[in-house]
C-alpha cells in the first residue's frame, strides 16, 4: 500500500495495490499496521455509513465536535467522487485550507481524515458509492456542517453535468 500525506495535517491518501487476473481485481483496502505506523495509533471502527449518490450531488462540508471527533476513512467503490478536507481547526497551521483527492473504482484510493477535519466529496458519476469506516457513531447533537460553496473557504469545485 502506497501512503501520502496530505497538504492538511493528519490527513493522508492510502492507495492500495491490485492483483489482477481473468478473474477479476483483489486488493487490500485497508491494512492495520500501515494505518498504525502512518498515523501512529490504530483505527478503532464503531460505525460503517455508506452513502450512494448521482452525478453533480454536493455533501458536505461535515465535521464533529471535538472530543471526541469523528475520524473517517471513506473509500469509494463505485463511481468517482472528488473528495475534499478541509481544516477547520481553530489554530491550526493549515486552518481554512483545503485538499483534494479523487476517489473512484480504478485506483480504489482512501484518504483518512482526523478527528476535527471536516469531509465532503462531490459525486462525479451516478451511483457513486463511497463508505466511511467512522471512530465514533453519528450522534446529530454533534455534528455540524460548513456550507460546500462557502466562499471564505474558496473550494474549486467542478462542475459534473447531470
Amino acid at each position: 500500500m502506497d501512503v501520502r500525506p496530505l497538504s492538511i495535517e493528519g490527513a493522508w491518501e492510502f492507495t492500495p495495490r491490485q492483483f489482477g487476473d481473468p478473474r477479476g481485481v483483489f486488493l487490500e483496502a485497508f491494512k492495520g499496521e500501515v494505518f498504525r505506523e502512518t498515523v501512529g495509533h490504530a483505527l478503532t471502527v464503531k460505525q460503517v455509513n455508506t452513502s450512494v449518490s448521482a452525478a453533480g450531488v454536493l455533501r458536505g462540508i461535515h465535521f464533529a465536535d471535538v472530543p471526541p471527533g469523528q475520524a473517517k476513512y471513506v473509500t469509494c467503490s463505485y463511481g468517482a467522487v472528488l473528495d475534499v478536507v478541509v481544516d477547520i481547526r481553530v489554530g491550526s497551521p493549515t486552518f481554512g485550507q483545503w485538499d483534494t483527492v479523487l476517489l473512484d473504482d480504478v485506483d480504489r484510493r482512501a484518504i483518512y481524515l482526523s478527528e476535527g477535519l471536516g469531509h465532503g466529496f462531490l459525486s462525479l458519476a451516478d451511483g457513486s458509492t463511497v463508505t466511511y469506516l467512522c471512530s465514533e457513531p453519528y450522534s446529530p447533537a454533534r455534528e455540524h456542517e460548513v456550507h460546500p460553496l462557502d466562499p471564505g473557504i474558496g473550494i474549486d469545485w467542478p462542475t459534473v453535468a447531470r
